[in-house]
């Protein structure tokens, strides 16, 4: 593994976590300024086993701020995680460090294993990462037969030598920065960065200087001037999800870099020339919003220029069986277990399924599968309650995690998380769900249809019964996101240290 790379002028801050990270097995190089890791980031330059794993800088140093360093790394090495370490009063420099792209910040004077296990979570970042853009070279973009998913494919083709404006429309969850990344992979900036952006997920305040950077002193805690998706994306792609969401004054923003390729930053009074390609995505009728007045008319047609439609996964079942098996393969292997099967029956199950949540949907499906079926060939049985009942509720034991990467390997981002509070505690057939249920989540009617089946049995340990079950999930599905760590898996869970071990001992959990 690549060192960690520490910057702090006070040597004793360095020999500590020296020290600690080296207890890890974390290798570690030092520094006492910023011109030092500038100087050796360059020395490293194509050679990715010199450069380091994660950067955690000081903020204040003698010939540089952290936040510069921070500036200049993102520019350079934008998956790189930086960790902000920070002095209390300093904390209005953390809001400067996130909007500049840290990973996290550390406030001074620090509890040192917490320090550990934010590095470590950073460090799990970064090899996700890396193993993402390894996939990502070596995996089929996209997979599908359908013939909707065929007339993608083509249009994909047609555009390969354009630098034409794409909006991609399709329900949530469909894939559409899967087809944006494609788009950019096979067009004439393919040598250039590829930058996403949700405006959905970044508030109003933050969303333009988020998009166009600042100018030092531009606002509270502005204390650097900061590049923006736009100069990031310089010679490349810039794909805006969520268009439809934009704010309106935002948007006539957008229209004039869209119109004349010039922005100002936030604070600036120079113009900056964008030499960047804009695909946007909505799921959305933006015809319908231009005629309530919620979107701009003149800039929906600057986007619309090409505009592909991203099919639903209801719309192409016969791509199902792939993709079922593609993502028990991809989370197999993103958990470090066995790759599971799954039965001719189950496959067929989840091909008369709606999929409301679409191919997102699908793969966490195939993600909780992996942690949660009890055997290495999954039976129509171990499916969860909404695709046994056939319906369409997409409040099953899994959601998609909105910090983790995309990864161009199928038609849904890889980044998954598990919410273990709403597994199903057994996969009942509709039948066996009492009227009792109707409108409950999925879980619930679960756990209603085990409870009655055990009563009905004469149980009188019901409660220890299913709280054992039920608790035994939630850990085991929690360990499986934290790759076995308790520490962050109590942390999830919001319990502490000493219950989640004093659990898994009575659990019997290994």
């Amino acid at each position: 593994m690549k060192p960690i790379w520490i910057v702090d002028d006070d040597q004793s801050i360095r020999f500590v976590l020296e020290k600690a990270l080296l207890r890890e097995d974390l290798p570690t190089r030092s520094f006492t300024n910023t011109r030092e890791v500038l100087a050796a980031l360059e020395q490293a330059e194509g050679d990715e086993q010199q450069g380091p794993q994660v950067l955690v800088s000081d903020i204040r140093m003698p010939g540089g701020s952290g936040l510069d360093l921070l500036d200049k790394i993102k520019a350079k090495h934008p998956g790189l995680p930086v960790i902000i370490m920070t002095a209390f009063s300093d904390l209005d420099s953390a809001v400067s460090a996130f909007q500049g792209g840290a990973f996290e910040y550390l406030p001074k004077p620090f509890d040192l294993p917490r320090a550990v296990e934010l590095i470590r979570r950073a460090v799990d970042e970064s090899q996700r990462e890396e193993v993402s853009e390894e996939r990502m070279a070596a995996a089929p973009e996209m997979l599908g037969q359908a013939p909707a998913m065929q007339d993608v494919f083509r249009a994909i083709g047609r555009l390969s030598q354009s630098n034409v404006t794409v909006l991609i429309t399709g329900e949530s969850g469909s894939g559409k920065e899967l087809v944006a990344r494609a788009l950019h992979k096979h067009s004439p900036r393919a040598s250039g960065p590829f930058v996403a952006i949700n405006t959905a997920a970044i508030p109003k305040d933050l969303l333009e200087s988020e998009l166009f950077g600042h100018e030092r002193g531009a606002f509270t805690g502005a204390q650097t001037m900061r590049r923006g998706r736009f100069e990031q994306a310089e010679g490349g792609t810039l794909f805006l999800d969520e268009i439809g969401d934009m704010p309106f004054d935002l948007q006539t923003r957008l229209l004039r870099v869209l119109s004349d390729g010039h922005f100002y930053r936030v604070g600036g009074h120079n113009s900056v020339k964008a030499n960047v390609r804009v695909i946007a995505a909505t799921h959305q009728d933006l015809e319908q919003r231009v005629k309530l007045g919620g979107f701009r008319e003149d800039l929906f047609h600057r986007l619309n220029v090409i505009r592909l439609r991203l099919p639903a996964l209801r719309e192409r079942g016969e791509d199902v069986p792939a993709l079922t098996r593609h993502f028990l393969q991809q989370s197999a292997r993103q958990l470090g277990v066995e790759p599971k099967r799954i039965s001719d029956a189950a496959l067929a199950k989840l091909a008369a399924f709606n999929f409301p949540g679409n191919v997102r949907q699908l793969e966490n499906i195939c993600h909780w599968l992996t942690v949660m079926a009890p055997a290495q060939l999954i039976e129509s049985k171990d499916l969860p309650p909404e695709v046994m009942a056939g319906g369409g509720a997409e409040g099953h034991a899994v959601v998609a995690e909105t910090a983790a990467p995309a990864q161009a390997v199928a038609m849904a981002p890889a980044a998954l998380a598990h919410d273990a509070a709403s597994a199903p505690v057994a996969a009942v057939a509709p039948e066996t769900v009492s009227s009792a249920s109707i409108g409950a989540s999925a879980w619930e009617s679960g756990l209603e249809a085990e409870a009655q089946a055990l009563l009905a049995a004469g149980r009188t340990d019901v409660w220890d019964v299913l709280t054992r079950r039920f608790e035994s999930r939630l850990i085991l599905t929690a360990l499986a996101n934290t790759r076995g760590r308790r520490i962050e898996a109590a942390q999830k869970l919001g319990i502490g240290r000493n219950t989640i071990t004093r659990k898994i001992q009575e659990l019997g959990i290994e």
